[in-house]
């Protein structure tokens, strides 16, 4: 045992790691955009992305400027992992054909249309499959692409990406996003303090005016 803390021996680096962690990330913005949700369901998990490129409302700067020629900025970054991911449970090949990253892709789509000021229409969607041992990878990608982009959902607009948290734990405060747009509807149960739409909206504008 011990009697001296020396910090140098507890921390771990290898370089390797992190190419691949940049390999995939080049690999991520190659894959090709669909609309939301998916046009086919599919088997599988791993890590997404959502594109505003609508032309109305307080997001039109995604669609008029940064993702007008391309798909470079996005909204929201999510993951979706294997059943079981968060009891540590191992891996099984059963998992990859489970549709875990359509259905989230799906239950965002849903969101969406259950709002009275988005629509669908104005959505894309990139997304990463991974499989085997690779699935270990998805919260890691998932953390460097919110960290290159830092999408306005991610980071100024809490809560799009919250699920129905049942009848017994509504009464909390609704989110920063159900606050933006309401529609969803297990909120209309939420009776716990709303955010300042209007400091919420003034946030967003002072995020979007930093977009190139």
């Amino acid at each position: 045992m011990e009697n001296r803390f020396d910090r140098a021996k507890h921390v771990y680096r290898n370089d390797e790691f992190g190419e691949l962690l940049k390999d995939a990330v080049r690999f991520f913005h190659g894959t090709p955009v669909f609309g939301l949700p998916p046009p086919e369901s599919f088997s599988g998990a791993g890590v997404y992305a959502l594109y505003y490129i609508g032309r109305n409302g307080i997001y039109k700067k995604f669609g008029e400027c940064v993702n007008r020629v391309a798909y470079a900025v996005p909204i929201y970054v999510g993951k979706a992992v294997p059943p079981g991911w968060r009891q540590s449970r191992t891996f099984s090949a059963g998992a990859e054909k489970i549709k875990t990253l359509f259905s989230r892709l799906s239950q965002h789509s849903k969101s969406i249309e259950a709002v009275t000021n988005l629509d669908c229409r104005d959505f894309a969607c990139r997304f990463m499959i991974f499989e085997g041992d690779a699935q270990s990878m998805i919260p890691s990608v998932e953390a460097a692409l919110i960290s290159q982009h830092n999408p306005l959902w991610n980071s100024v607009v809490d809560g799009f990406g919250n699920h129905n948290p049942g009848k017994w734990r509504r009464a909390g405060r609704i989110s920063d996003w159900d606050a933006l747009h309401p529609g969803r509807s297990w909120t209309a149960a939420q009776t716990g303090e709303r955010p300042d739409t209007k400091s919420l909206r003034r946030r967003i504008t002072d995020y979007l005016v930093g977009l190139r």
